[in-house]
């Protein structure tokens, strides 16, 4: 069930309201899904169903992202902010300490909400955060990319290209490694959501900086790589477990960098089992 829900976030010039957009479905332990920079929470969808038949589903659309609006003034799109507008959201829908999953950004959200002892797990799916500069260069590069191609696209060329398989993969190989699954309908709304974004350029101005450094101890931790990850290596991987040694490091053969479309079954059992 889609829905919106509105709450107060503390500024430095007193409480300013934001509005999340969300998907709710399934039953079981809440898990909470966050999708990466410039996309929306539609790209988790080939995985809901499967999700849904052990876990209270909640897929979000991060602020200035997919449905959900900008953050207002006085907001940044750091990761402080962003914690505590996700705090915040977690405490509107009543969910305590719920199992959280993200991919990219997503995924580095997501750890940071296990260090604050937000999240009972993690799974993050080639999260954000374990980079050297070099690799963070060209990551923020190509999405800088994709973002101006998708801006320059007009909407009936979208449309045209997203009903052969040979135009989704124009489209959408660089975060895809089997553009082919996915629908024209998908691709056209995703290609809109990234045009859309408009908290994109503030996130990335934020993550110049970003490197994740924390061991997380106490916190059942899953990191899982695509072996065909474009944006991010999959050698960042290797040195997420190094920095979360307990960490469990999963090999997804064959996946991009959004890999729930890649191999949705093995996806939800990893999310599954991450979060039990």
């Amino acid at each position: 069930m889609s829905a919106t829900v509105s709450f107060p976030v503390p500024t430095l010039h007193g409480p300013r309201d934001v509005t999340v957009s969300y998907a709710r479905v399934g039953r079981g332990e809440p898990l909470v899904l966050l999708h990466g920079i410039g996309h929306h929470r539609q790209a988790w969808d080939p995985v809901v169903d499967i999700l849904a038949t052990e876990r209270d589903v909640i897929a979000v659309d991060l602020p200035g992202f997919g449905a959900s609006p900008a953050l207002p003034d006085g907001l940044a799109y750091d990761l402080a902010t962003t914690h505590t507008v996700l705090g915040s959201l977690f405490e509107a829908l009543e969910l305590d300490r719920p199992h959280v999953a993200g991919n990219s950004l997503g995924g580095l959200l997501a750890l940071e909400l296990g260090r604050g002892g937000l999240a009972r797990s993690v799974t993050a799916l080639s999260p954000a955060g374990f980079w050297t500069e070099a690799e963070r260069r060209y990551a923020f590069t190509v999405l800088l990319a994709m973002r101006g191609i998708a801006q320059r696209l007009p909407l009936p060329l979208v449309e045209r290209l997203a009903r052969t398989a040979a135009g989704r993969t124009a489209l959408t190989s660089t975060i895809y490694a089997r553009p082919g699954l996915r629908s024209p309908e998908a691709v056209v709304a995703e290609t809109l959501a990234l045009v859309g974004a408009d908290g994109f350029e503030a996130t990335l101005r934020a993550g110049t900086t970003v490197r994740f450094a924390d061991t997380l101890p106490g916190l059942p931790v899953t990191v899982a790589w695509g072996t065909r990850d474009r944006i991010l290596v999959r050698r960042q991987g290797v040195r997420a477990k190094q920095l979360i040694p307990h960490a469990r490091l999963v090999r997804l053969p064959g996946c991009g960098h959004c890999p729930m479309n890649d191999d949705p079954a093995l996806i939800a059992r990893v999310l599954l089992d991450g979060s039990r």
